[in-house]
């Protein structure tokens, strides 16, 4: 499926590229917006640094002495493999000999959007590093550069280091340009979902970029970008970077797929939900648990197997839940199949929690991966696939939980859950006396 709302977004950038005005006076790329800021100053490595194959947590954990250290080394190898060759009308060119630490942006990006145009010669291979993370795959495609083996005859531009037969591994099409000419490459990456242009063609559609540090996490929420060098001369220009807020995060993430979605809530009144009606208000097209409140909303309809989509936004220590395949009646963690957490994790109130109670984890029973929620105030996304046993959490672009509660043998403080073998229920929400927003509210039948 195409990115509708991504490719409605870059329609409008189109409408208004042509020239534009350069921070440093050179030309700016046709196509490249103005709210794109150059990473690259076209004179010297101003905000870039050298960094091998390095794992971010490994780095993390050093001291700063350490990374001191690492930096210094750095510095030392790219003043031999690297230089930059100025060019008034081109704006520059950094060139590599094929050898060395790869160029590393000395700033963390998160959700972004990232264009670079790249030259390469027969024989190199080659990559973007995303979020310090490996990587858009650049190489010679000939069958003469020996590596059609493994996946070369495809094409440049797809994520080489997802799992075989994974979305996003092999690239849609074979989109480069013969030896000699420029290439662009053009990447949106909102949480682990990443898209790419090769040469203006789609090579990656929403895939979701794999942590290849530690596949069992999802993609670092923040990290450089690092140009890698490897068996052949490179040269970068045009290096231009957009971060990306949350509004536009959310919708283009609501945009994708849409297909048999349909809204449960209409923002103006409760139509269609019963439960503890008198507990929640609407405010500005959001339901809202009011303070001191709780108890559980839930819809009319039950659902099987469903995939739901919705926003929501935490006030400081907020505390709420999704009640999935909840029976209308009870406690929704236990006598529902479950309580996906909804949580402002990092409050200093929670810092003591069971691992199983942070946000997105099923309730008791399986934890989901931390550090993905956006600052408290600010509207999150997120979707929930539930079939079977199974349940997936999707927190602004990245996988928090993949669980088969069919599985769990160990319960938090030995607590019985004798609803999570259920297989229909209702979808509500498991308020907790605070004022959790959720708005955007969409589920789609699976079943």
């Amino acid at each position: 499926m195409i990115v509708r709302s991504l490719l409605s977004f870059l329609l409008i950038l189109a409408a208004g590229s042509g020239v534009f005005a350069k921070e440093d006076g050179a030309s700016r790329p046709a196509g490249i917006p103005a709210e794109a800021t150059s990473l690259f100053n076209g004179q010297d490595l101003s905000g870039w640094h050298g960094m091998g194959h390095t794992d971010p947590y490994k780095l993390q954990s050093m001291s700063d002495g350490q990374r001191e250290t690492l930096r210094k080394q750095g510095l030392e190898d790219i003043q031999k493999h690297w230089r930059v060759e100025t060019n008034a009308a081109e704006g520059g060119e950094l060139v590599n000999d094929g050898h060395g630490v790869y160029l590393t942006t000395d700033r963390d990006f998160g959700d972004c959007e990232f264009w670079i145009d790249y030259k390469t010669v027969p024989m190199a291979d080659s990559g973007i590093y995303l979020r310090g993370t490996p990587q858009v795959q650049i190489w010679d495609t000939t069958e003469a550069g020996g590596k059609w083996k493994i996946g070369a005859d495809k094409g440049s531009g797809g994520l080489w280091n997802n799992s075989p037969g994974a979305a996003g591994k092999d690239p849609l099409v074979l989109a480069d340009r013969p030896f000699g000419e420029w290439n662009r490459i053009h990447v949106v990456q909102v949480g682990a979902r990443t898209t790419v242009w090769l040469n203006d063609q789609l090579v990656v559609d929403h895939a979701i970029m794999e942590n290849y540090w530690d596949r069992g996490r999802p993609l670092p929420r923040k990290g450089p970008i690092q140009l890698q060098t490897h068996g052949g001369e490179i040269r970068w220009r045009n290096v231009y970077l957009r971060e990306i807020g949350a509004e536009e995060a959310n919708r283009l993430l609501a945009g994708y797929d849409g297909d048999g979605f349909q809204k449960i809530f209409n923002g103006h009144d409760f139509s269609g939900w019963r439960g503890a009606i008198k507990n929640y208000k609407i405010q500005d097209g959001a339901l809202l648990c009011k303070p001191g409140q709780g108890g559980v909303l839930f819809t009319d309809p039950q659902y099987g197997d469903f995939m739901v989509r919705l926003e929501f936004k935490l006030p400081e220590a907020g505390n709420n839940g999704l009640a999935i395949r909840y029976p209308g009646h009870g406690d929704a963690a236990y006598d529902g199949m479950t309580e996906l957490q909804v949580l402002d994790s990092e409050h200093p109130k929670y810092a003591k929690l069971d691992p199983r109670q942070y946000h997105g984890s099923a309730y008791g029973m399986v934890p989901a991966a931390r550090g993905y929620l956006r600052p408290t105030g600010q509207w999150n996304f997120q979707e929930v696939t539930v079939q079977g046993a199974k349940i997936r959490v999707e927190l602004n672009g990245s996988v928090i939980l993949v669980a088969d509660l069919s599985k769990v043998k160990d319960f938090m403080k030995g607590s019985k859950h004798p609803g999570k073998d259920l297989t229909s229920g209702h979808f509500g929400f498991a308020g907790h006396h605070d004022p959790v927003a959720f708005r955007n509210i969409e589920i789609k039948r699976l079943d």
